[in-house]
């Protein structure tokens, strides 16, 4: 894992910086709001988003500069939902990646524009000629994240989940709910490289399912460290999901038959990268990495 740590590491470090070039302070009275979208997306995280843009677009020659914006952009569209889940009117955090959340730290409505304001500017950066010389691939990108944060994406998932607080899901049902929350913007971030890279539709298909197996694993991980985890680790508020009552893969499987599943579904993961020899060597080791981490 020593590769995969160092990647990991460059690749925020890289993101890190990106974020701050794109998010600049500029003396006016509205600096308020690119405090609070400053504060949302950097210093914190790790990145997993960004590395899979990075890591996929690195499998196809993608000039790096390139890469980075398209990174950047998924990792404030993750950072929005971040935001706008952590407010009273969603899961009423307190705390974020070891710190007051946004709406905290500054107040509920400045929260709210911040994460609006994360969202367009990242389709800002995905539309920008800097980010690619031809537009179709930029018109494919803007058209794959709209896809993977819209009703039949994030939100849809967001809506999915609030209903989980008051209807009992079965394991189908919280699936898909999974699947559009979380697994829609894990597996843009992997398609990413292949559009920037003008890669074949098969090549592309791969990537979606090897994110969708992915996604899956991850949020059972999720689960897991929810009833596993502390918050020193995590910085983040653990046992919510009990509290709240909520079915998750944990509630429904069991802690050992939930833990079984999600190495399942990360050698699967694995298994669908074969094509691509070692240059898929960083995301094979990612699919062992979500599941195995401690925060």
């Amino acid at each position: 894992m020593n590769d995969l740590k160092s990647s990991m590491a460059d690749a925020a470090d890289a993101v890190e910086r990106a974020l701050d070039r794109l998010l600049q302070l500029g003396g006016d009275p509205e600096d308020r709001v690119i405090e609070a979208m400053r504060y949302a997306v950097l210093g914190g995280g790790k990145r997993i988003r960004p590395f899979m843009v990075l890591s996929s677009s690195a499998m196809f020659g993608v000039d790096r500069a390139s890469a980075l914006r398209a990174a950047a952009a998924v990792e404030m569209v993750h950072c929005y939902s971040l935001v706008h889940d952590d407010l009273p009117a969603m899961d009423n955090d307190e705390l974020r990646r070891g710190k007051p959340t946004c709406h905290k730290k500054f107040d509920e409505a400045t929260a709210i524009l911040a994460g609006d304001a994360l969202l367009t500017r990242a389709f800002e950066v995905l539309a920008d000629p800097e980010t690619h010389q031809d537009a179709r691939v930029r018109a494919d990108l803007v058209l794959a994240l709209a896809e993977a944060c819209g009703e039949r994406g994030m939100v849809g998932g967001q809506v999915l989940d609030l209903m989980a607080e008051t209807t009992d899901l079965n394991m189908p049902e919280i699936t898909r709910m999974q699947r559009m929350k979380t697994g829609m913007l894990i597996s843009v971030a992997c398609e990413m490289g292949a559009i920037l890279g003008h890669a074949s539709e098969n090549a592309r298909h791969t990537l979606h399912a090897y994110a969708h197996d992915l996604g899956l694993a991850f949020q059972i991980a999720d689960d897991l460290l929810d009833v596993e985890g502390s918050i020193e680790k995590t910085g983040k508020k653990t046992g919510k999901d009990q509290a709240a009552g909520k079915a998750t893969f944990v509630s429904l499987l069991g802690v050992e038959r939930a833990r079984g599943q999600a190495k399942m579904l990360s050698d699967q993961a694995v298994q669908h990268l074969e094509i691509f020899g070692e240059k898929g060597d960083l995301l094979k080791q990612l699919a062992h990495f979500v599941v195995e981490r401690d925060a």
